[in-house]
């Protein structure tokens, strides 16, 4: 039997999740990826609470083109929202996909809107 790519990242993200946990004072910032849109979620995974969020599905939610452009717009987003919230360190989740493209692009846009990783 196949095994498909869905399944197969989720593998690999619960992998990493063994090793990586959001607490109060570094949370997580946890991304996933979906063909056509980007979220990041910022959890404290010991309270079970998502502090800040940000995607590119939201309503306010302007740029368009690329889709790297919008990753790291949805970047700067999340950590502004952090950084409101006196948040400015977390831990990267990249949530089983390669650190590479949008997620990269996204990444970087939370260290430049602040967030320490």
């Amino acid at each position: 039997m196949k095994v498909s790519k869905a399944d197969r990242r989720k593998r690999i993200h619960y992998r990493v999740r063994k090793k990586i946990k959001g607490t109060p004072a570094r949370p997580r910032l946890c991304v996933f990826r979906s063909n056509r849109y980007i979220y990041a979620q910022i959890i404290d995974d010991l309270a079970g609470v998502t502090l800040a969020s940000a995607s590119s599905f939201e309503k306010s939610f302007s740029t368009t083109g690329p889709k790297k452009e919008q990753a790291a717009v949805v970047g700067k987003m999340v950590a502004e929202r952090a950084v409101s919230k006196n948040i400015t360190t977390v831990v990267f989740d990249r949530g089983g996909y390669l650190y590479h493209g949008r997620v990269k692009a996204l990444a970087d846009g939370a260290r430049e809107g602040g967030l320490v990783f």
